[in-house]
């Protein structure tokens, strides 16, 4: 075939260019089609990017492989629609993300390519598809490869030993079927040393189409370490990104930061990091950097209450934090050490108090419904986030993701009474604890909403910011709504 192609070439270099790319390798990567119609999606208006298969396309680039991002639920396209995509670049390979409630929409879309052809390697990875590897190549046919863990040196491994017709076997933390058909898998993953990664494609996404609360204000996710020491029983970062937090260098991250301001006109940044300020020197450098970079832009990032005093907090938002997001989880002290989150009611009305002294909105999450809880527990930790009153706050229900030790403790005590990985959002109940019920949860979650969004001093604030519709539509969402299905 190559030497047919060569033969109509007059052109030597034109014959050179042509046996070079017949060994590169043409990669579509998506978020799955129908992710938008899930809870979590409708309820929150969420459109955020893709980070990791951005950070996997960088890679791919950056070996010579041609790559295009379909980023479906922000674009809201169909199956349909991904399948003329595929039809008409005609790929290699198709690589798809997957979260635990977006898992059968990506074996549904695994489907879907390979109707359009067969030959198509479709491979898949992510959280769910880390932990559950088995269960995904025994439920989904149409999946032939399961990249585990962090995929940006593993995936650009099984794509060139593929292109190659070498057997992936050396290729670790790939899983895949066996000449018997039986899953198997390579090894454990190995972590990504972040100084080795380019930044991420974000040429390949659609950067205009991602927003804040509703609002077209262009904004920019990043992410500058992975990891985390603390193991916290229902979280999978621990887990998946490991218990040694890993930073990228600032001046990487201030690089990163100079591009999504100059080229893609950034006014708000968002680090999706679990905890930016557990390195107090990285975090002080940071902030240095912005400082003599002269780079005007506000910023979000997530922190604990015992990585941050006055002196810290004050510094970041004089360069340009805005929004601080704190899990504080629960307002009981018992439950707060039994999930092992290592701090304590005390330091987080302390630092709650210094970050709306100076200026700064603070963002608390919440979780009900651990399996020991009682109704008095949960109504316990609703009181303790009025009493705290953050800017916004954010309830949960406990939702038992597989890798996390809550998994296998949701497993052992039969706990879990809904198995449809697509509920699995954090805002519909699938697990009952030792002392409560389904509806007992449900009933404690919707008054948490009511309680907290529908106070007058609440509602005052956000009219008066311009917010209000979009807190309006999310007290819609998860209180009225849920009452309507309840009598369906």
């Amino acid at each position: 075939m190559v030497k047919g192609i060569v033969n109509t070439l007059k052109d030597k270099s034109s014959v050179k260019l042509v046996i070079s790319r017949r060994f590169m390798a043409r990669v579509l990567l998506a978020v799955p089609p129908g992710c938008e119609e899930l809870e979590i999606y409708r309820v929150t208006g969420i459109k955020a990017p893709p980070l990791g298969l951005a950070w996997i396309a960088s890679v791919l680039e950056g070996h010579g492989h041609e790559v295009k991002i379909v980023d479906s639920p922000t674009l809201g396209l169909s199956t349909s629609d991904l399948v003329k995509i595929v039809k008409s670049w005609c790929p290699e390979f198709v690589g798809l993300s997957s979260l635990t409630p977006t898992i059968k929409l990506a074996y549904k879309t695994a489907k879907a390519v390979k109707v359009v052809d067969r030959d198509i390697k479709v491979i898949i990875g992510g959280v769910h598809a880390t932990f559950m590897w088995r269960e995904v190549l025994n439920e989904c046919p149409h999946v032939d490869y399961v990249v585990l863990g962090e995929g940006e040196e593993s995936m650009l491994q099984l794509v060139e030993c593929l292109e190659k017709g070498i057997k992936p076997r050396s290729v670790l933390g790939i899983a895949m079927r066996n000449e018997s058909g039986e899953p198997v898998c390579t090894g454990p993953w190995r972590l990504v040393n972040l100084e080795t990664l380019p930044p991420p494609a974000r040429h390949l996404l659609p950067m205009d189409k991602y927003t804040v609360l509703e609002k077209p204000i262009r904004v920019a996710h990043l992410m500058a370490s992975r990891g985390c020491p603390y193991g916290c029983i229902f979280c999978v970062t621990s887990y998946y990104f490991g218990r040694r937090v890993r930073f990228r260098s600032v001046e990487s991250v201030l690089n990163e930061i100079e591009e999504c301001i100059d080229k893609y006109k950034a006014k708000i940044l968002i680090f999706t990091d679990d905890e930016l300020t557990i390195n107090r020197k990285w975090m002080e450098s940071l902030i240095k950097g912005l400082r003599d970079r002269n780079l005007d832009v506000e910023w979000t990032c997530g922190a604990r209450v015992d990585n941050v005093d006055e002196k810290l907090l004050v510094k970041m938002y004089s360069s340009g934090c805005r929004a601080i997001y704190f899990g504080v989880e629960s307002g009981s002290q018992e439950t707060i050490n039994r999930i092992g989150k290592r701090i304590s009611l005390s330091q987080v009305k302390k630092v709650f108090e210094i970050v709306k002294r100076i200026g700064c909105s603070a963002v608390a999450t919440f979780m009900l419904g651990f399996p020991w809880e009682t109704v008095s527990d949960m109504r316990q930790t609703v009181r303790f986030a009025l009493k705290l009153d953050p800017d916004y706050a954010q309830f949960t229900y406990v939702t038992p993701y597989p890798g996390t030790p809550l998994h296998e403790m949701a497993k052992k005590y039969n706990l879990i009474v809904d198995h449809d990985w697509g509920h699995y959002t954090t805002i519909r109940p699938v697990m009952r604890g030792f002392h409560f019920t389904i509806k007992d949860v449900e009933t404690i979650f919707k008054e948490a909403y009511l309680r907290f969004y529908a106070r007058l001093k609440f509602l005052a604030k956000h009219i008066k910011s311009g917010t209000f519709k979009a807190f309006l539509k999310i007290i819609f969402n998860n209180v009225i709504l849920p009452r309507f299905r309840s009598f369906s």
